[in-house]
């Protein structure tokens, strides 16, 4: 999958004819051509699957394994609203943002400043996920506090990042992706041979929509951060972008050679997300069930600098007190995974941000370029002093989970603008696109507003 623009040699935030190439005609050239979809299967599965969802299967049990799968499906007509704007018209996300309709406060839109104003708290998520980073380590080689391992985590990750471009961001995204999903079914498959062995009646059980009292701030949490986020949908223009989508289309042209390009590139991006979208959804409903069988039974919740501890006994009470250092391995790799990903996209959608600011130039390569290699230094050292400072790495995720279910609201007023009043009008999809937009759209603001009035009241 090295079919891509990379940011060192192009410039794929700004369209040129000479980059124009015609889409593949064949699956398999197709697939030489995927990407975006897979950064971001690496970046949900962690903070979502190994916590939030865990922890809501340890909380409420099979009961609510419909509220994962809602999520995981429903999400994706909105991401593909992104990726198809993005390729028809070469914005990124912050520019996109930047036309919409409404008020603003100086340079940027209404819709940027509660973006700006919501990450505050998703700045809490990831400083979690670093402290999640951290334990695991801790737990494996305890000769080295917390605190130090934080850092070394911070300093690791900035290391990789700083000078990631798009092709080794993917490739290394893929490799994390190989390594959970390999971990994580192995551990449900054993799960057959315990006490704990899943049935249908549990299955069925958790299909029966519903949903205890208690079990609602978590199921809020779990469905903001499991499948693609509101945020994710947001980062998901950047790796279409940079994967070369856009500018494979080239600039936006009345004729039909140019419709025939943006249809054959937006061909492409589907199967991108669908295919993205089933390894996640597959690896978050084995999360849950590992936590609803195990986790639950005995009555244990993941919380503070025992969440790592408590999350190993899914994989002890399964593959045998052996296991803990497979499964030390492998919530790395879940963790580790997320913050790499986090960080590649937090660095490119605040130098966005700063380029409508109009503190930067974002679309000239070198200060793009430059703004990302700083970010990606500044942003761990944040993470980690909030997590060293808060020490309750699963309540930093669940509030994250809370903001990204309110930034989802955001997200589907931009889809629905890019939708009926940017896109072009050859490119307008067909009836069964149209519902499951809608659908996805109703049940989003239907969860998002029930849970701001569950914050409020």
């Amino acid at each position: 999958m090295d079919n891509s623009l990379s940011i060192e040699n192009d410039n794929p935030y700004i369209l040129s004819k000479s980059t124009i190439k015609d889409p593949p005609k064949t699956l398999g050239g197709t697939f030489k051509y995927l990407g975006p979809g897979f950064i971001l299967s690496a970046g949900i599965v962690g903070s979502g699957e190994l916590i939030a969802t865990t922890t809501l299967g340890a909380k409420a049990g099979f009961v609510t394994f419909w509220v994962i799968l809602v999520s995981c499906f429903v999400k994706v007509a909105l991401q593909l609203e992104f990726g198809k704007h993005a390729i028809s018209s070469g914005e990124s996300t912050m520019a996109s943002l930047n036309k919409l309709p409404g008020p603003k406060v100086g340079k940027v839109n209404w819709s940027i400043c509660t973006w700006l104003f919501l990450m505050l708290f998703k700045v809490l998520q990831v400083g979690g996920i670093v402290g999640g980073v951290a334990l695991t380590i801790n737990l494996a080689f305890d000769q080295i506090s917390v605190a130090y391992w934080t850092w070394i985590v911070a300093f690791s990750v900035s290391l990789l990042i700083f000078r990631g471009y798009y092709q080794f961001v993917e490739k290394f995204s893929l490799i994390m992706i190989g390594l959970f999903t390999i971990f994580t079914f192995i551990s449900l498959a054993y799960l057959q041979y315990t006490p704990y062995a899943l049935s249908w009646v549990n299955i069925v059980e958790g299909l029966q929509f519903k949903l205890p009292p208690e079990t609602v701030v978590f199921a809020i949490a779990a469905f903001g951060i499991t499948g693609v986020g509101g945020d994710e949908i947001m980062y998901y223009n950047y790796w279409c972008l940079e994967k070369g989508y856009a500018a494979y289309t080239g600039p936006r042209e009345e004729n039909e050679e140019w419709v025939r390009r943006a249809k054959g590139w937006i061909k492409v991006m589907y199967i991108d997300a669908l295919l993205a979208m089933i390894v996640y959804t597959l690896v978050t409903a084995a999360f849950y069930l590992l936590g609803a069988a195990v986790l639950h039974a005995q009555s244990e919740i993941p919380q503070g600098y025992a969440m790592v501890e408590t999350l190993s006994k899914m994989y002890t009470e399964t593959l045998g007190s052996n296991a803990k250092s497979v499964y030390l391995l492998g919530a790395f790799i879940v963790l580790y995974s997320t913050l790499f990903v986090g960080l590649a996209a937090w660095t490119r959608v605040f130098a966005d941000v700063f380029g409508q600011l109009g503190l930067i130039n974002f679309y000239d390569p070198v200060t793009r370029k430059r703004t990302i290699a700083i970010l990606a230094w500044v942003f761990p050292v944040i993470w980690s002093l909030l997590f060293l400072f808060i020490k309750l790495p699963v309540l930093m995720v669940l509030i994250g989970g809370v903001s990204t279910s309110i930034i989802l609201l955001v997200v589907v007023f931009a889809a629905f603008h890019f939708r009926y009043w940017r896109l072009h009008e050859k490119l307008r999809p067909n009836k069964f696109y149209d519902t499951a937009f809608w659908l996805s759209a109703i049940v989003i603001i239907l969860i998002g507003v029930y849970g701001i009035l569950k914050i409020i009241g």
